[in-house]
Order: C-alpha cells, then structure tokens, then sequence
C-alpha cells in the first residue's frame, strides 16, 4: 500500500463522486483516478458494492470523493482555482465544465455539476489587479466585475488603458 499524502481535500458528493473523479481526470493534466473503495456491506443508505469513496488527484492535489448523500451540498465556500496561461486553456477548461452540465457565475468562477465551484483565472488577471500602479489594477478589476468567463483580450486592454 502507498503511504497516503498528509493532507487530502475530501469533497462531498451525493452518490456520483466516481464520475466526478473521472471528468476532472478526463479534463485537467495532472489529474487521475485512484482506488474506488465500495461498502463491504448493505448500510443505511446504500447496499453492499456501493462507491463509498474515491481517490483522486486534480491538477496535482490530492483529493477524496465521498459519497454522503444529500446532506451538505457543495458552496462557493471551496473552490479549486485554475491559473491559466492563455484564452484557449481559458476556453477549455470552461467549456469542459459548461459543457458538461455545469453553470455560469461571475467573475471567472463556474460550478461543475455536482456543485464544485471553479476559479478559471488567467494569470494575466491576476497580475493585472496586483499591479503596483492603482490604475491599472483598477481597470482590469472593474474588467473582471463585469464578465463571467474572463476575456484576456478585455482585460489586457484595460491594462493598457
């Protein structure tokens, strides 16, 4: 047995936590699927052979999926956020989730179907708004407030004023 990383974000699902795994695996590099763990017997809410648990690795963080049933739905409070280079890994990466059941927010942020929030950031968004002249920061911020998935060509154009 491997030893197990020290620390593991373990994310809640009702009941479809392996197929969550696999399209996170499916749709960002360094990304795969672990062992499935099934009940060894009937329990409460599920039978014998059951998907208790996944392990899995997005974008290199080790995660858990946990089939808990309804109980606590996903919130904004977590979100995995995504810095990408360019507006095509951008578009992919939003794309993906909105193409596969997942829904628009505000400001780069998106959740996948199962509720799992998503920051699809450019990096050149993220400098712009710590740029060190206040300006600039400012136009690429008040840029971002009104997008839903960023446009890096409206954002660098705010930089540049």
């Amino acid at each position: 047995m491997a030893t197990p990383a020290k620390n593991t974000i373990c994310l809640w699902y009702n009941g479809d936590a392996e197929e969550a795994a696999r399209f996170y695996a499916n749709t960002f590099p360094d990304s795969s699927v672990g062992t499935v763990y099934r009940a060894p017997g009937d329990f409460p809410a599920g039978k014998k052979g059951d998907v208790l648990t996944v392990e899995f690795t997005v974008m290199g963080i080790p995660c858990l999926g946990l089939n808990g049933g309804p109980s606590f739905p996903q919130t904004e409070a977590f979100s995995f956020q995504v810095a990408t280079v360019d507006q095509a890994e951008t578009d992919r990466y939003w794309n993906a989730i909105m193409g596969h059941g997942g829904r628009e927010s505000a400001c780069g942020w998106c959740k996948d179907k199962w509720g799992v929030s998503w920051q699809i950031t450019p990096i050149v968004l993220t400098l712009a708004i710590a740029h060190p002249d206040p300006d600039v920061a400012k136009r690429a911020f008040d840029a971002m407030m009104d997008m839903t998935k960023i446009d890096v060509a409206a954002i660098e154009s705010a930089i540049r004023g």
